[in-house]
């Protein structure tokens, strides 16, 4: 079936009655999601005036999908992906309850806020492979590249209207009510997940023994290492997260430290971040292919490499905010194209696997590059390691510009669902 792009292909994805209720309930769920995130870690500066704390947070946030990653993503391929997914969301909205009710009490520190974020972490590792792995049984497979690109329209518009939330929360009420707001979206999305109507979202693994699952885990890495695209791409995915994503965790630091601009220069900044992904989310779904991805992705890592650069070599606070929209809209080309490369390719009996290598690398590593960041910036301030990052991904865009056709090849080809 030929490719349609532009406004049809985002039409045709939401035509589609499952997919068009997932994504309803994701706008409140994202915006719920993000104004939390935004709140976090502001309090964790209020509280610490620490860039290492701030990276300890996203450590807890991020980590844990490292060490359960793997194990979810087994289990993603032999339960009800449906099932997986309500449990996890009402786990994820006790959470937000939790948090909302200490910081209310004047009981939170930041030793039980870093427990309570570590704590939704796990949940976090548990419920992503579901969600991403669930997307195909959502959609029909020629409208899968638009629906990648609308879910991610929708996460990134609200990486700029939650922070918007959240800092008009945190003004007006205070910082327990974000998590309120986010406990509330849970419900609503955690509603829209009860609508969907699906056959049964399980492979054939469900049959087998659950003594196979450490092998199966084992069978998943080699698949994704082997494979000539994957492989590659999720070594791309490794050197972003670690070298590229971790400013976003940093901007609290940068607003205060660097620009001078406090709590209100913060959202403006995570803001503009996300309008940039929006705008990278909106030009990969109207695509409506695969054609063509993998080269994109490519320049995406010039394009990120240099907005860094420039981010991190200014003190004025509007060219900074002119950088991070296109750091946004970079980001986004990158692991947008990467899920919508693997979606793609993935044999469906290794989707949950795979996925949750994506998730795990795409969660795990910025917590990693995050908490190294962080400790450099106690010591080098806040600009220096994120310039070292850029640097970092100009060596990563050579070695991928070197590899991108054999990639294409094995990435954006027809596969039998």
């Amino acid at each position: 079936m030929a490719a349609i792009s532009g406004f049809p292909a985002l039409a045709a994805a939401l035509r589609e009655r499952n997919y068009r209720t997932f994504s309803i309930g994701n706008i409140l769920s994202h915006n719920g999601t993000w104004a939390q995130r935004t709140a976090v870690l502001w309090f964790t500066w209020e509280m610490t005036g620490s860039g290492f704390w701030l990276g300890l947070m996203t450590v807890a946030d991020l980590l844990p999908v490292v060490f359960i990653g793997p194990v979810a993503g087994a289990i993603a391929d032999r339960v009800n992906l449906l099932t997986m997914m309500k449990i996890t969301q009402v786990l994820a909205a006790i959470q937000s309850v939790v948090l909302a009710v200490l910081t209310f009490t004047g009981m939170m520190t930041p030793e039980l806020l870093f427990l309570l974020v570590l704590a939704n972490g796990v949940i976090l590792s548990f419920n992503q492979p579901a969600r991403l792995a669930m997307v195909p049984h959502l959609i029909q497979r020629e409208n899968l590249s638009a629906a990648i690109g609308i879910n991610s329209m929708i996460f990134n518009s609200a990486r700029a209207t939650g922070p918007m939330i959240s800092g008009v929360l945190i003004d007006a009420w205070g910082i327990a009510f974000a998590f309120v707001f986010n406990a509330l979206s849970y419900v609503w999305f955690i509603g829209s997940l009860y609508l969907l109507r699906l056959s049964n979202p399980r492979s054939a693994k469900a049959r087998t023994p659950a003594r196979e699952v450490p092998s199966e885990i084992a069978e998943g890495f080699r698949y994704a290492v082997r494979h000539a695209g994957i492989g590659r791409m999720l070594v791309i995915l490794s050197v972003v997260s670690i070298c590229g994503r971790p400013y976003m965790e940093l901007l609290s630091g940068f607003a205060d430290e660097v620009f001078g601009r406090g709590a209100e220069g913060y959202a403006f900044m995570v803001s503009m971040t996300g309008i940039g992904a929006v705008a990278g989310g909106f030009w990969l779904a109207q695509r409506g292919q695969v054609t063509g991805l993998t080269s994109r992705v490519v320049l995406a890592l010039l394009l990120l490499a240099l907005a860094l650069i420039g981010f991190a070599a200014t003190n004025l606070f509007v060219f900074a905010l002119a950088c991070l929209l296109i750091t946004g809209f970079a980001v986004i080309v990158i692991g947008v194209g990467e899920q919508t490369l693997l979606q793609n390719a993935v044999d469906p009996a290794m989707r949950g696997r795979v996925m949750s290598l994506y998730g795990m690398i795409g969660r795990g590593a910025p917590a990693i590059g995050a908490i190294v960041m962080g400790s450099l910036a106690e010591v080098l301030g806040f600009q220096a390691p994120v310039l070292g990052g850029a640097i970092l991904l100009l060596i990563l865009w050579w070695w991928a510009g070197q590899r991108h056709r054999g990639m294409a090849g094995t990435l954006e080809g027809e596969r039998p669902t």
